[in-house]
């Protein structure tokens, strides 16, 4: 009979490892070594070249407004995905899980397509006088629409968790529903918010492939850090060593942030 209690299961734990071994090492000694083997010394040295130093920049300038863009849009997003039910919840899970499992230059193509200079809407935009593709606002873009996924999905799970009772109980204290949300709902579920931000923020800052088709690799202007070490192989391979260091350490400490407050967040990080 379930008692409600979680059931920690033990035994054959070392067998288990054993056989999780393979892949782990697979997918941990090829990063380690790339991170290890970038000598810090290398790493200022990098840093001290006027095109690194913009590629670093532009990175974090960019990915922190795409951050705090998905934020801004995906909250009400979360919300509703949060709220729906049977295949409306389906659907919307799917269309919001698309650009993840789409190839990120299908991602950069799609907004070229509709931004770009022949696209409907870019054209508008450039009789106007507003150009978007090739440009930074194409970056941070680009780095949205793979982006947003993530921090949706975290901040989803962070609204489902929250109980409905709590809820109701603030409506029948007289409570508004935007008080309701703002005084109870977002409090409980920001710990996944937050989670989900950094999330996306790590996705963001790594951005390569719809970048490059939809903003360009223009030093200064479009080129950022993943950007900077595929030029990196080509001229400066220490280089483009010291960028995936740096990107690795970023990713690793978003990583680490996140999973932090998705614990904190307590269900809502069991989905």
């Amino acid at each position: 009979m379930h008692t409600g209690k979680r059931i920690h299961r033990k035994g054959g734990g070392w067998a288990w490892a054993a056989a999780a071994l393979p892949l782990l090492l697979y997918l941990v000694v090829p990063v380690g070594y790339l991170a290890l083997g970038a000598a810090p010394a290398d790493v200022w040295q990098s840093l001290g070249q006027p095109a690194v130093r913009q590629a670093v920049g532009l990175s974090f300038a960019t990915s922190l407004c795409a951050a705090a863009c998905s934020v801004v849009l995906g909250a009400p997003l979360a919300v509703l995905s949060a709220r729906a039910t049977g295949r409306r919840r389906t659907l919307l899970d799917a269309v919001i899980d698309l650009p993840i499992v789409l190839p990120p230059a299908v991602a950069g193509v799609a907004l070229l397509v509709l931004f770009g200079r022949r696209g409907p809407l870019g054209g508008l935009l450039e009789a106007l006088g507003l150009p978007l593709a090739f440009t930074t606002a194409a970056v941070v873009m680009a780095q949205v629409f793979v982006s947003a996924p993530l921090f949706v999905r975290a901040a989803a799970l962070g609204f489902r968790a929250v109980d409905p009772d709590i809820e109701r109980a603030a409506m029948l204290d007289g409570a508004r529903p935007w008080q309701v949300f703002r005084h109870v709902t977002l409090p409980l579920a920001r710990p996944a918010l937050l989670g989900g931000a950094v999330l996306g923020w790590a996705r963001a800052l790594g951005e390569f492939g719809a970048t490059i088709i939809f903003a360009g690799n223009f030093p200064g202007r479009t080129q950022t850090m993943p950007l900077a070490i595929y030029m990196g192989f080509e001229v400066d391979l220490d280089t483009a060593v010291a960028l995936s260091a740096i990107l690795i350490a970023c990713a690793l400490a978003a990583m680490v942030g996140a999973r932090h407050w998705m614990q904190r967040q307590g269900p809502a990080a069991e989905g």
